[in-house]
């Protein structure tokens, strides 16, 4: 069956997803895991590996919502629904370049080698915590792989996206810049002034908008007259790319394009991803109150995970036994981290003063030491 399917693949047109662009659909996989267009060669390992990173991310986000539901942790954003996007998008940017992620892109941080004690530390905010506690949960930042800390502020990770890679530019380098961005973002200034200017200048950013059709109880229809969100991207001089978000086959290859073409020197690239939150927008949500739940069993027969792992299974490279292994082995990974985060103490008073200054200055170098001797600061 899987070299059958294998000759069918090879008759397939290859589609190039700027050829597709802003107001038709790139698809490679359809929702049965069959494909609808050639797949072209992946690294090795890379299809097999998406896979396992849907399926340890959807289980580490049941566990981490489980945590909040308990009272052990605050606050928890899921990303059901929202795999294939995530991680098909930011698998295709290097390890040198950055990453300015929005709510649902922890998986991102994960992919690029952020250790998951430290994923799950920075939701506890203690001492095991990079960022000392002084973050909301999900708000992650790993300075050493380039993946900057989220704003709460909708939008705001564009403009940084947008001048970041404006600094790249002008240093000379080779990387390229992420910013990703909901749907509900493109309703934002932020939005539209960090397109423009990434327009002007012919920035090496790739902008990756998760249109998953709600910011939180506003559905995509009340935002925007657009026919897409990506055909905004034309009025400020870049393509726009609009593609099934939950094909993780289809992100990563358009985003791939996207990103070579930024690299080159060819300016930015707005790549709208079509997929759908099957949870609420937090674990502060409750989505049935503002929508109609069966719209959601419609999605969840486009679920990312399913699709994906029906195609690997149709080439001969997944099946029971090994997605029982690997669920088993992600399980102990995830309890094990958990334990050694939750055993730890809160963050050391002196790391009030860490990350502030270069050098701290004088009266803050009393204030540390008269903390440290228990006298009033």
């Amino acid at each position: 069956m899987a070299k059958a399917a294998g000759k069918a693949a090879a008759r397939l047109a290859t589609v190039d997803p700027y050829e597709v662009g802003p107001t038709g659909l790139f698809r490679l996989v359809d929702p049965d895991g069959r494909e609808v267009a050639a797949v072209p060669p992946l690294p090795d390992g890379l299809a097999v590996r998406f896979l396992e990173a849907m399926l340890f991310q959807r289980a580490l986000d049941q566990r981490m919502l489980n945590l909040q539901r308990q009272g052990r942790i605050g606050f928890y954003g899921t990303a059901k629904g929202q795999e294939g996007s995530t991680l098909g998008t930011g698998a295709a940017f290097e390890a040198d370049d950055w990453v300015f992620p929005a709510l649902r892109e922890g998986a991102v941080a994960l992919w690029r080698g952020m250790p998951l004690e430290a994923y799950v530390a920075q939701c506890f905010g203690n001492a095991k915590d990079p960022t000392h506690g002084r973050q909301m949960p999900c708000h992650y930042s790993d300075g050493p792989r380039h993946y900057v800390s989220l704003s709460s502020p909708i939008a705001t990770q564009v403009t940084q996206a947008a001048g970041a890679a404006r600094a790249v530019q002008v240093l000379g380098r080779k990387q390229v810049v992420a910013g990703y961005c909901g749907d509900g973002a493109t309703s934002e200034g932020e939005f539209h002034a960090g397109l423009n200017f990434a327009g002007v200048w012919k920035a090496p950013v790739v902008f990756v908008c998760q249109n998953n059709q709600w910011a939180i109880s506003v559905p995509v229809q009340k935002q925007t007259a657009s026919e897409t969100l990506a055909v905004k991207a034309v009025a400020y001089g870049m393509p726009g790319l609009r593609v099934d978000g939950n094909d993780v086959l289809a992100c990563y290859v358009a985003t791939k394009a996207a990103v070579d073409r930024a690299r080159r020197g060819e300016g930015p690239t707005f790549v709208e991803c079509l997929t759908y939150r099957l949870g609420g927008h937090s674990s502060s949500d409750d989505p049935t109150k503002y929508r109609d739940e069966s719209e959601a069993k419609v999605w969840e027969a486009r679920d990312p995970l399913l699709r994906h792992r029906a195609w690997l299974v149709g080439k001969g490279m997944w099946d029971d036994a090994r997605e029982e292994a690997f669920l088993a082995a992600a399980g102990k990974r995830i309890t094990d981290a958990i334990a050694a985060v939750e055993a730890a103490p809160p963050p050391a008073t002196d790391t009030l003063f860490s990350d502030v200054y270069a050098t701290l200055p004088p009266h803050l170098v009393d204030q540390k030491d008269r903390l440290a001797r228990g006298e009033p600061v």
